[in-house]
């Protein structure tokens, strides 16, 4: 299954071009779902069908469904409560219940990382239920750079999960009972570790579609200053995480100027012309006439020419090059297409690196190879940052 993610800067049109990339990839061929989160159905009104829990039969081979985060949300709070109960009770809280309940902030990419996982989850074949299964999956993203803080999800709650509730405590679980007497406190019971297994599991789907080879970034964008800058960020990010753009739309760009045109107007084309210019050279650029009017129904869309995902996307990759024979280092090299030399921080925490590049900030952990290894310099060259590594003796295989 192929997963295609649609982002770009607020306002710029990607619902609907996620709608008509979604449309395309079902008239090439390809049974297509398309996902978003977008709490006004804006989609549905691109779509020219309203859109919500229930998947929604759009066109031949194409299903849209937007996610309710309300019913999840109340389900999951009411869970952690209750495995939460006996610190509950020594605190003296009170208990939240089901009718007071309403999402907070955040509850809709959840909500959104739920159905991602779900439809990778049927894989090739229907579900149970008699749901069909999906070649394309085409989602619908909030406006970066929260889109990138969504795609970060998984792996960060993974974490911290690992660092509040280690695995290795689930050891001492016949203790537990024993050392509750003993200390006469409450202790955190195996149902509490068993809800972390269940939520490490989820978020490990979860991460999995994400950083799966096949799943790629489409951005949208209108072409101008501000467009352009809002690229270079959301590239910068994407490439930190290990994403790949597949490729870059350039949405709303107006026709060329007639002789008569107003100067305001040819100024405005020719700002749209430079940098459609700097985009064809970095990035595989589709255009996007200025229809005049906002798309509406599976016709107008169509009539977008958004091309369906393309398929030889090439995944980003952080390659370790072995120097040791001649300079005696190892290098990392991160690409970092965009990034700005004063915005970048490294700092190593034992076995992982925590990468910062300007708002964008990722914890790594360290190849094998390099946890045996010291720091001894990076360097930002040609859209790539390179991390110098020198082998600890005291800990590097000692040859003969």
């Amino acid at each position: 299954m192929r997963t295609l993610f649609v982002t770009g800067p607020g306002g710029a049109g990607r619902t609907t071009l996620a709608a008509a990339t979604a449309l395309a990839a079902a008239r090439g061929g390809a049974r297509t779902l398309l996902l978003s989160a977008d709490a006004t159905d804006t989609l549905g009104a691109a779509l020219g069908t309203p859109t919500g829990p229930r998947p929604e039969h759009v066109a031949p081979g194409l299903t849209a469904v937007r996610p309710d985060p309300d019913a999840g949300f109340r389900a999951g709070l009411l869970a952690l409560q209750e495995h939460a109960r006996p610190a509950l009770d020594l605190l003296g809280a009170d208990h939240l219940d089901d009718e007071e309940l309403t999402p907070l902030p955040g509850a809709q990419d959840l909500a959104l990382l739920g159905a991602i996982r779900a439809a990778a989850a049927r894989g090739t074949a229907p579900g149970a239920s008699g749901e069909p299964a999906y070649d394309t999956v085409v989602v619908d993203l909030p406006a970066a750079p929260r889109a990138l803080a969504l795609l970060a999800l998984p792996a960060q709650l993974r974490r911290y999960l690992r660092r509040l509730l280690p695995q290795e405590r689930q050891a001492a679980r016949a203790l537990r009972p024993m050392l509750g007497r003993l200390a006469g406190v409450p202790v955190p019971s195996a149902s509490l570790y068993e809800a972390a297994a269940r939520w490490d599991a989820v978020l490990a789907a979860a991460q999995a579609v994400i950083e799966d080879p096949a799943t790629s970034v489409r951005l949208v964008a209108e072409p101008g200053p501000a467009g352009a800058d809002a690229v270079d960020r959301t590239a910068t990010g994407l490439a930190l995480y290990g994403l790949g753009v597949e490729s870059l739309v350039a949405n709303r760009v107006l026709p060329p100027p007639h002789d008569d045109a107003t100067p305001w107007l040819a100024a405005l084309r020719a700002q749209q012309d430079k940098t459609l210019g700097e985009w064809a050279q970095e990035h595989r650029t589709h255009v996007v006439a200025h229809r005049g009017q906002d798309p509406r129904g599976t016709d107008d869309l169509a009539a977008l020419g958004v091309p369906a995902p393309a398929r030889d996307t090439e995944a980003v990759r952080w390659p370790v090059v072995d120097s040791l024979a001649t300079d005696s280092l190892l290098t990392w090299s991160i690409p970092l297409p965009g990034a700005v030399r004063d915005e970048l921080h490294l700092v190593r925490r034992g076995d992982e690196l925590v990468v910062t590049a300007g708002p964008f900030r990722r914890i790594v952990p360290l190849p094998s190879a390099l946890r045996r290894c010291t720091v001894t310099g990076a360097g930002l060259h040609e859209g790539a940052l390179r991390i110098r590594f020198a082998p600890d003796p005291d800990l590097w295989p000692r040859t003969r």
